[in-house]
């Protein structure tokens, strides 16, 4: 994609030491906005998010998109001039990024504190399951069992029935977001202090899911209060629910202010709702939750989505569809904001997320889909360690490169 706008964090050099999610996707959202990433992968297989999911002419679809604006340098981590390599290369370079076990980094002569010695501006970004430090710091943790001990997964599903999991990994997606947000704070603090002020971004899975807790903390501190898992609703808010239509399609309506359940409750023709003197608040609807729901549900049953969506959308009511992916591009909305970005795959189009937030003068975009494995270590290791050709061959001979 040709674009010549300037991005915010143009002039950022990243080095990326992360594989599958939670890192490599903070550095695409650096990269996207302008940061160049640099990406170590190991010579012989790579990022393994390289064969995950569906594959496609020996590649990941998703590979397109998580390794966007991308180079790919391969150097075995293993070898001890391997992680000389990386070092070498952390001297001229603004941002580290890893999510490996804690004590991983530190064997390989990679830590904080290794590289500070050589370059004390650097932003060092940690991903992991716990954390850095405390009791549980040291053991493995996936998004999936991150998600649960953080307390996202006990307020999902039905309740007396397992927890539902999201069909997708949000703990490492929002761990990632967390990171990118830490280097961006830490990038500001070195820019107002000055050279030698970088530090370490210490992001944890579960901290970043624990984040999303909204009021579930306070609720139990002041009140002793446990948020209950919920099936469609949510837990103190009402009506704000999934009904289904007389098409058999779904529709999420939320009538979350007094304003709007009366016009929801007049649109679907329910006056005596709507000016019933009980639920002219929250705490009112909350106390009938089963009276609204029941009043909604038997009025979906009886029109279609599309119907349902042209009453609501006249009255002011929030309202909308579920949608599968195939639906979003179908959609106009998805089409008018540029949601579905176009890139050439082994000659074939492809279309990839756009990345959010949208930035009025200095947007984002993606220049290039993931490059093949190691398509640019000998033109990263000659630019920024001045390496010969007769260097690069080797070190490729040795497996270090």
């Amino acid at each position: 994609m040709e674009n010549v706008n300037d991005r915010p964090l143009d002039g950022l050099r990243v080095i990326e030491l992360g594989q599958i999610l939670a890192g490599p996707f903070a550095s695409t959202i650096l990269g996207y906005f302008g940061a160049e990433i640099i990406k170590i992968e190991s010579p012989e297989l790579g990022d393994p998010i390289r064969n995950w999911r569906t594959v496609k002419n020996g590649t990941s679809l998703w590979w397109s998109s998580l390794g966007r604006n991308k180079q790919s340098v391969t150097i075995n981590l293993k070898t001890e001039v391997g992680q000389e390599i990386v070092r070498d290369l952390c001297r001229d370079c603004d941002v580290l990024v890893e999510n490996f076990r804690p004590g991983v980094m530190e064997s390989w002569n990679l830590g904080p504190e290794d590289i500070k010695t050589i370059n004390p501006n650097l932003i060092y970004s940690r991903i992991s399951g716990y954390g850095q430090t405390g009791p549980y710091s040291d053991k493995p943790g996936f998004a999936s069992v991150c998600e649960g001990f953080g307390g996202f997964r006990y307020i999902n599903g039905v309740p007396g029935e397992i927890p539902v999991r999201p069909n997708l990994s949000l703990g490492d997606t929002l761990a990632g977001l967390h990171a990118a947000l830490g280097i961006c704070m830490a990038y500001i603090h070195r820019l107002q202090k000055g050279k030698g002020h970088g530090q370490v971004v210490d992001v944890s899975i579960f901290e970043s899911v624990f984040n999303m807790l909204e009021a579930v903390v306070p609720e139990y501190s002041g009140a002793g209060q446990i948020r209950e898992p919920s099936g469609s609703t949510i837990t103190g808010i009402v009506p704000s629910n999934t009904y289904r239509c007389k098409d058999e399609k779904l529709i999420i309506i939320g009538a979350n202010t007094n304003s709007m359940f009366e016009r929801l409750m007049k649109g679907i023709g329910r006056n005596d709702l709507a000016f019933d003197t009980r639920l002219q608040n929250n705490p009112g609807r909350v106390a009938h939750e089963t009276l609204i729901d029941a009043a909604i549900s038997d009025w979906t049953a009886t029109v279609s989505l599309s119907t349902a969506m042209c009453i609501l959308e006249d009255a002011g009511v929030a309202a909308g569809p579920i949608f599968s992916v195939e639906d979003m591009f179908k959609n106009p909305h998805f089409q008018a904001r540029g949601l579905f970005e176009e890139v050439m795959v082994n000659d074939e189009t492809l279309h990839i997320p756009a990345i959010g937030p949208r930035l009025e003068d200095t947007p984002g975009y993606t220049d290039n889909p993931g490059p093949p494995l190691g398509a640019h270590t000998d033109a990263v290791l000659q630019k920024m360690l001045s390496f010969s050709s007769a260097d690069l061959e080797k070190l490729k001979e040795a497996g270090i490169i």
